[in-house]
This record gives C-alpha cells, structure tokens and sequence, in this order.
C-alpha cells in the first residue's frame, strides 16, 4: 500500500493519475495547503521541502522499512519502475521520456504557476510580472504543440511525461489561452481527458474543495513562500 499525501492541484493530480493508472493501491492522506499542513513537522519528514504531494511506500521492492518519496518527478519516475509501467526501458525511450518529465518540472509547471500567481492572487496587478509570465506561458504551449505533431502523445507512447504535464493544462481557460492556437496540444488534451483511470485520478480529493481552500488571509499567508523552512507564524 501506497500512502498518497495529497490535494488536489496540478501537481497532486499527476500522481492520483498515476496511480490510477498504474493499477496501484494507495490510501489518500488529505494535505491541505491552504492552512499550512504542509508545514507540519511529521509531513516535514517526508517531504523536507514543504511541498505537497510525496508518498510513503510501504512495500518497497527490497523488503525493507517503507520508502518516503518527495518531488513530483521523482515520485512518478518510482512508481512508474515499481509498476513497470509508463516508462521505457531501452535507452532511447527512457532518454525521451526523462527529457519531457524534466521539461515539465522545470519548464511547464512553474511557468505557468508564476503566470496563475501573478494573474489570480498577487495582492496588487503587476503588468511586468504578467506579460513576463504569459508570455512564458504561451511560449511552452508553443513547445508542447510543436512536439506533439504528428503524435498521439509526448514521447509516441503514454507515459509518466502524459501525465505530468496533462493537469496543468486545465486551467487554460481560466489563464486564457486560446487552446485553437495549439490545435496539436487541444486534441492530446480532449483524447487523455476520455482515459477513465486519467479521470479517476483527477476526481480524487473533489470533496476537499476547491485547491486552495478558500484564498483568505490564512492560505494567502501559507501558500506564498517563506524563508522559515518550519511552520509560518
């Protein structure tokens, strides 16, 4: 059994996904961001960078005592060889895949983070941050449309680069972006979005509420980063 500490946001639901997919057993162990959870010192243990989702293996391959698992890419990349699933084993597919995980973590994800910030929840309109951050933003869908030309998905198979760049093309909507511009990266998002064990696992956590809870001065004062590593006063 697999322990999930989760909520649900982009990067929470790339690992409900996976282990949706991968046909794993998992118990979710609700993390609720927006009034601190992740600050807490048993969580701290797990995930020493106060960041949520990490899970705790408790059956590990080797036998041994469970396995605590933090970073999302790393966390994908460890089911993805406990289930032997999702991620190639020759050289060159492997290469592939890892390329387009990295891409996402370092790429997809926090520019389009620092985009929803800056539109949705910085106390006071930046336009700077904004145009940097948009402009960040449509340049990675450019990137993600290019690559998927011609292809079903990332990497021409499904795998674990499909599901973590998958949920944080949800809010394209709500950061408005004309997903028409990138008709390559519309079709990819409308055919994952019919996988059932994809919609499993981004149903996962829906009774929580919404991501943040709601953004009062509480989750505005724990979901901006700090300098104390501990819990904010």
């Amino acid at each position: 059994m697999i322990d999930a500490y989760y909520w649900p946001t982009p990067n929470g639901w790339k690992i409900s996904i996976a282990l949706e997919e991968m046909g794993l057993d998992y118990n979710v162990i609700p993390v609720n961001i927006g009034r601190g959870a992740q600050f807490e010192p048993e969580f701290l243990k797990i995930s020493p960078n106060n960041r949520m989702p990490a899970i705790v293996d408790n059956d590990p391959e080797d036998g041994g005592a469970p396995v605590p698992v933090f970073e999302t890419g790393a966390i994908l990349v460890y089911l993805a060889e406990k289930s032997g699933k999702f991620l190639p084993t020759d050289l060159r597919g492997r290469k592939t895949v890892m390329e387009w995980l990295m891409w996402q973590m370092g790429g997809m994800g926090p520019m389009f983070g620092q985009a929803g910030h800056f539109r949705f929840y910085a106390p006071e309109p930046i336009p700077y941050a904004r145009e940097r951050y948009d402009n960040e933003m449509h340049r990675l869908y450019g990137v993600l449309d290019r690559r998927l030309e011609g292809r079903e998905f990332i990497c021409d198979d499904y795998s674990i680069a499909d599901m973590a760049c998958w949920p944080w093309v949800i809010t394209y909507k709500r950061q408005e972006v004309d997903l028409d511009q990138f008709p390559n990266v519309k079709r990819w998002y409308k055919a994952l979005q019919q996988r059932p064990a994809l919609r499993r696992g981004y149903a996962v956590g829906q009774e929580f509420g919404k991501p943040t809870g709601n953004w009062d001065e509480e989750a505005r004062k724990n979901l901006i980063a700090h300098r104390n590593p501990g819990k904010p006063d």
